[in-house]
């Protein structure tokens, strides 16, 4: 190789070595680049992300608002709902309860009228007999031993009609004073009886079953050796 061609190569391995750089510099700031738009790139991603969950969290937040108001909504209507039902059946409850009391009250009064008509229809007989006997007693030839008779007659239908309606006579004479059916009119002295004994039915009593219409007006026995007559105490635990 001649001087001339050593030169000539020493001279353009400069511009070899120039031209490399050149491209090597180009190839590094475009890698710059790609690494800078990446970057970029994820960022911004990672921002829409970001903006993207935030929106989705708004909106099922939204949502499940949304949907709690419809729930207690519902539930309100349905506690009203009750509420009238059991307000209708206390309505219900309570007229049917006045119904009963009505038709109970109607009952006893009807039950009460019928057995009063029982009783004054068995009456009215015995009236009848009364009024022969008055209009007989009237009579200036009436015969005593008739009049008699019809009386007892008389008599003896009005025992029946209490017979039929459990109408007790009370003539306690000799027994034992009872304060719950007699009342003692005054005592006095016996040496045949036994203190609070019975000695005198002044007026019978009567007792419907175990119900007291009328005490027995009695005098009743003390001992001997007190006062005589009217007056003195009773020992009704006798």
């Amino acid at each position: 190789m001649t001087d001339n061609q050593r030169q000539s190569t020493t001279e353009e391995q400069p511009e070899v070595r120039g031209d490399a750089q050149a491209t090597a510099e180009a190839s590094e700031q475009k890698h710059t680049r790609q690494v800078s738009e990446a970057l970029e790139g994820e960022l911004q991603s990672g921002e829409s992300a970001s903006e993207g969950a935030a929106a989705d969290e708004a909106g099922t937040s939204a949502e499940d608002l949304e949907q709690r108001i419809e729930e207690l909504e519902n539930a309100l209507a349905d506690a009203e709902r009750k509420a009238q039902e059991n307000w209708d059946q206390v309505l219900r409850m309570r007229a049917e309860l006045e119904n009963a009391q009505r038709r109970a009250e109607k009952d006893v009064d009807q039950a009460r009228r019928q057995g009063l008509e029982k009783v004054c229809g068995d009456l009215l007989q015995v009236k009848d007999s009364l009024e022969m006997g008055v209009q007989a007693a009237e009579d200036a030839e009436a015969d005593r031993e008739k009049l008699l008779e019809g009386s007892q007659l008389t008599l003896k239908m009005l025992n029946q009609v209490f017979e039929r309606f459990e109408i007790e006579e009370i003539n306690p004479l000799g027994e034992r004073f009872n304060p719950d059916y007699h009342e003692a009119m005054a005592t006095q002295p016996s040496e045949e009886q036994e203190p609070n004994t019975v000695l005198h039915v002044v007026q019978k009593g009567y007792r419907l079953q175990d119900r007291l219409l009328r005490p027995a007006l009695v005098v009743v026995a003390k001992k001997a050796d007190g006062s005589a007559g009217s007056g003195g105490s009773v020992d009704e635990t006798a």
